[in-house]
């Protein structure tokens, strides 16, 4: 039954038709083998995972052609296969997304902030988002105290064992939520997760009845931070998390926190309002 699969989206169709355009003109500079790699991983634009079937629906492609561009963009990172045999995006592309996300206008709305909010406190400030279960680093502005972890844009660290990841995963709806756990649940052993599971639920239940996240040296044994999330009012979703984080040896977490997160929580919003 093929009544209930994904219809193409509109930057599919655009790309089909320009294959099919560029068949019909006999455009010899057109690599069609790319254009329809390009347009398989268009299919994904609205859907986070697809099967065999729906892909060959969406793009009107041959079955042997959509096994043979599967094969490659797996091969290449562009495309993973799940526990269920259905493909999702890949770290290849996901990358390629990380570093067109870090020139977003909302991105670049936020760093001048970032840099202006780590001198006036002297901490180091970091937006993020989460991305097969890992949250990317999208703008990242250090302190003047040396910190033992150098983190650059493009970054990737774990949800569960972070401020910035246990943060975004609280404040996100369940259905993303759920999407998170079914990442790491792929990436990680059965205990790892069972422990990862746990601790984003604590986390969830922490950042209810405090409106932030703490990590104690978890991460990274010499550093203190706390992380909030960033509510995207053009989206209506928390789309990304913001923390700041100190040097240990400086701190007590109770102290740190009662001063640093009413100003990220304000940071957050200035962020998350575009203004």
């Amino acid at each position: 039954m093929t009544k209930n699969l994904p219809k193409p989206t509109l930057l599919l169709e655009r790309m089909n038709n320009a294959l099919i355009q560029s068949k019909e003109e006999e455009d010899r500079q057109f690599v069609t083998a790319l254009g329809r790699g390009l347009s398989l991983l268009a299919a994904f634009e609205h859907q986070d995972q697809l099967s065999h079937q729906q892909l060959c629906q969406m793009t009107a492609l041959p079955k042997a052609t959509i096994t043979r561009l599967i094969y490659t963009l797996t091969t290449l990172g562009f495309l993973r296969i799940t526990a269920h045999g259905q493909y999702e995006l890949g770290s290849s592309a996901v990358r390629l997304s990380a570093a067109a996300w870090s020139r977003h206008d909302a991105v670049a709305f936020a760093e001048p902030l970032l840099r202006q909010f780590a001198t006036q406190n002297e901490v180091s400030v970091n937006l993020a988002t989460e991305i097969e279960g890992e949250m990317r680093y999208l703008a990242c502005c250090r302190s003047p105290a040396r910190l033992s972890v150098n983190l650059q844009v493009g970054s990737a660290v774990p949800v569960a064992r972070t401020a910035i990841g246990r943060a975004f995963y609280a404040a996100s709806l369940p259905t993303r939520q759920a999407l998170i756990r079914s990442h790491l649940q792929d990436s990680l052993s059965t205990t790892d997760y069972s422990h990862a599971q746990t601790t984003l639920d604590q986390s969830a239940e922490y950042y209810q009845q405090h409106g932030h996240t703490l990590s104690d040296g978890e991460y990274s044994p010499d550093i203190l931070a706390v992380a909030v999330g960033v509510f995207d009012v053009a989206t209506g979703l928390y789309e990304y998390s913001l923390n700041a984080s100190v040097p240990r040896a400086n701190w007590k977490s109770d102290d740190y926190a009662a001063i640093i997160v009413p100003k990220l929580q304000a940071l957050a919003e200035s962020i998350g309002s575009g203004g």
